[in-house]
């Protein structure tokens, strides 16, 4: 987003969507942020062909804008249905293709996937939606490469699961628009994990902790704190009081990633927040953030964010614009400069 400018995110509702996916796009892209100072937000529309009929006619949606209003809108959010394989009507395809065709981004929720295969901008490309559908999907779409039991996919459209992980798109695209600390703070507004990877599984058997509370959740929080040491899997499953082996199986049980593959994000995003607080030396970025050395800082950024550390301190440290520091570490000593 360009300082000063209101990314504008139009969500478009049809007959039966889910009133779910619409709150979470209300309440990320909606919702006044006063907790980030003057930053410029979203600005946030919703907008239907008519009066609908939502969630197997529980409630209608009126008043809203029509179909124009995605006209121009730099995220378009697609509508979902509880029986995706009624097409779309042609209005709602032909703004969805539009958008496409001007270059807006484009978003699906859960079963939203089958909106964007029916009008046709997944072809050729990879895409996730909720399991339940998935060889639905599959056989109605046979030209989009389906990635199953993730949370999200992005790849040319951004297609996310099913109604949890549309909230984790979500924080992922605050992410993109407007850095990690940003979507961290937002996360905490919603009490809501702050980050997950779109590689993650749909499906995990423990969602919940049970209480007394045994699950991961302490491990994380101990090693959320202590980035900067040398933490292995080996010490992980030391602290938890368990094999490195039961570790990976409870991480993949809980978390829905490895154990490593988890630290590793941890430490990037713990590196993006850094240099969004105006960290120029990047020794002292790595080693604040565990990960060790400036080369593999730049080449983990790089993979993840698609950015040089350079590049995402111009993007997002704007120091106007400065987020409580909440419980990160605050940056000191060093002397390389990148």
């Amino acid at each position: 987003m360009s300082p000063g400018s209101s990314h504008r995110v139009v969500m478009i509702v049809d007959a039966g969507s889910n009133p779910f996916e619409m709150g979470v796009a209300t309440e990320l892209f909606g919702l006044a942020r006063p907790e980030l100072g003057d930053r410029p937000w979203y600005s946030f529309t919703l907008c239907a062909s008519g009066p609908v009929t939502m969630h197997n006619g529980f409630f209608t949606l009126s008043g809203v804008p029509g179909l124009e209003a995605v006209a121009d809108a730099d995220t378009v959010i697609v509508p979902n249905r509880p029986d995706p394989e009624v097409r779309p009507s042609d209005e709602v395809l032909d703004a969805v293709r539009a958008a496409g065709e001007r270059g807006a981004r484009l978003v699906s929720f859960c079963t939203g996937a089958f909106t964007l295969g029916y009008a046709g901008v997944l072809d050729g490309r990879s895409a996730t939606t909720h399991w339940r559908w998935a060889d639905v999907f599959r056989s109605l779409f046979p030209q989009v490469k389906l990635v199953p039991d993730v949370l999200y996919v992005e790849d040319g459209a951004y297609t996310a699961a099913g109604s949890a992980a549309a909230l984790d798109l979500g924080l992922h695209l605050i992410r993109l628009d407007h850095g990690a600390e940003v979507a961290n703070t937002v996360a905490r507004r919603l009490v809501f994990a702050a980050h997950r990877d779109g590689g993650q599984r749909q499906f995990v058997k423990q969602p919940v902790p049970a209480v007394p509370d045994t699950s991961l959740t302490p491990l994380l929080d101990w090693a959320r704190e202590r980035l900067d040491e040398p933490l292995t899997v080996s010490a992980l499953a030391g602290r938890a009081a368990c094999s490195p082996a039961t570790l990976h199986r409870r991480f993949q049980q809980e978390v829905g990633t490895t154990p490593l593959a988890w630290l590793t994000a941890a430490r990037v995003d713990l590196a993006c927040t850094l240099l969004e607080r105006g960290e120029v030396r990047l020794d002292v970025v790595a080693r604040r953030s565990g990960l060790g050395s400036a080369s593999n800082l730049r080449a983990q950024l790089r993979r993840r964010t698609g950015l040089s550390p350079s590049e995402y301190r111009a993007r997002f440290g704007d120091t106007q614009h400065e987020v409580p520091a909440g419980s990160y570490p605050r940056v000191s000593g060093g002397d390389s400069r990148g």
